[in-house]
């Protein structure tokens, strides 16, 4: 490959830039919904039952393979909304015998057709709450955040049906306010994305016209407007729990002989999530039960140099796992095993995202052999993340993380920033340090940037 002078390679980037600056799209549009007295049903789609006022989406445009080309499909969206819901209705034609809907398990609907929903609900331009569904009403929910992969370990408590015709399919969604966090304001403004994937034609659309040409997602949504009095209000969530199990059995090494002896072992705890204000989520944890949690994956750990990373599917740990994410990952909640206490603070406060975590974990102390003075102990384990947005979807942000066990401890420290340049560049950046002391009182400390 020829090289070129340093003149004339800095003439072609800033063309280049230039080029990817005429890119930038025009503003997006707004969208108003209306309030309704009575929520639809998707029967009153299929069976053309008069319906109360409702917004109508129609122009859905490619995002790929053809940007801005039309969806291949027609596709049609009604969205209304009352005191308790959020409702959209995806009317989508195609032939009959090309639709793919299985009765999949939840969350593995992406081989499918889908349709689906983006909500921005503090219209920040930075995350958005991800609402997805297959033909048959199979859920996928998640959330988009800028400058990190999209997180399906997500999991909230929303409503879907869908049902085949014989022009299509139609989708009907409820989602209620009380899974979603928002500003406490009787007037709100959100950013909305409609979605259909169509995986025969390798195809996703989207109203508005989202394309890959402009970097990020949540910038190019449009507004929506015309929710008013919507609050989630008292969101409280308590899942009690108690486990007792009685044996008898023969003991064989019982003074004086063999002899029947009967054990009684019992086992109680509390999960809580207390939402404050709508946009402040507490979380309570004393001594849970994880056993209810679904199983991870196997994955193959053949010639594997790292250790394999699971996702956290634990109720207390994913509110807004997001927040606490880096550009280099430094927090990893799956190594806090078997807690007896934690609470764990998230949410937003104006342009101020924060998450804060103190929990204990038994399991290093169980570890450890029955002679040993380390055992039963427990470690201790703090987390702050704090972060601040300004500008246009630029953000700066710290991370403090402890952890102590016995004599040792681990501190961390992070600062990182994410600056958007323009609608097509960014700069993301990282500085951090560790300071470890080890149980033989050996002590560890470096950068990393």
């Amino acid at each position: 490959m020829p090289c070129l002078p340093r003149t004339s390679f800095l003439l072609l980037f800033l063309a280049g830039f230039c080029l990817l600056e005429g890119e930038a799209k025009a503003e997006p549009p707004t969208l108003r919904i209306p309030r309704v007295s009575h929520p639809p049903k998707l029967d009153d789609f299929l069976n053309g039952t008069p319906r109360e006022a409702e917004a109508r989406v129609m122009d859905f445009r490619q995002r790929e393979p053809g940007d801005r080309v039309p969806a291949s499909q027609p596709t049609e969206a009604y969205l209304s909304y009352d005191d308790k819901n959020l409702y959209v209705v995806f009317v989508c034609k195609h032939d009959p015998g090309k639709v793919r809907a299985r009765m999949a398990k939840r969350e593995a609907i992406f081989a499918d057709d889908v349709v689906g929903i983006a909500l921005d609900t503090f219209h920040d331009r930075r995350r958005a709450y991800m609402f997805f569904s297959n033909p048959l009403g199979i859920q996928l929910d998640g959330i988009a955040t800028e400058g990190q992969e999209d997180d399906y370990s997500f999991d909230t408590l929303w409503h879907s049906e869908g049902r085949l015709t014989a022009d299509g399919f139609i989708v009907w969604m409820a989602i209620p306010f009380k899974s979603l966090r928002s500003p406490n304001a009787p007037q709100q403004t959100w950013g909305i994305a409609l979605a259909r994937m169509i995986p025969r034609n390798n195809e996703s659309s989207f109203w508005p016209y989202i394309t890959r040409r402009v970097e990020g997602f949540a910038q190019q949504m449009a507004t929506l407007e015309g929710l008013e009095q919507v609050s989630p209000g008292r969101n409280l969530q308590f899942i009690p729990y108690g486990v007792i199990n009685r044996a008898r059995f023969l003991d064989q090494l019982a003074p004086g002989g063999p002899a029947f002896r009967t054990d009684t072992d019992g086992r109680a705890g509390l999960d809580a999530k207390i939402v404050l204000r709508d946009a402040l989520t507490l979380d309570v944890a004393l001594n849970p039960d994880f056993s209810q949690v679904e199983s991870d994956e196997p994955q193959v750990t053949i010639n594997q140099r790292f250790e394999v990373f699971f996702p956290e599917k634990r109720p207390f740990f994913i509110e807004n796992a997001g927040f606490f994410q880096t550009p280099i990952k430094l927090f990893f909640s799956r190594r806090i095993i078997d807690p007896e206490y934690g609470v764990r603070l998230t949410g937003k406060v104006g342009r101020w995202a924060i998450g804060g975590i103190a929990i204990d974990d038994r399991a290093p102390g169980r570890g450890v052999p029955e002679p040993d003075p380390l055992r039963d102990r427990r470690a201790g384990i703090g987390v702050l993340r704090v972060q601040r947005e300004f500008a246009a979807q630029s953000t700066i942000g710290l991370l403090a993380t402890s952890r102590d066990f016995a004599s040792s401890s681990n501190r961390v420290f992070s600062l990182d920033t994410r600056l958007k340049l323009n609608p097509n560049w960014i700069l993301s950046g990282q500085l951090m340090r560790s300071y470890t002391r080890q149980l033989d009182g050996t002590r560890l400390t470096g950068p990393a940037y």
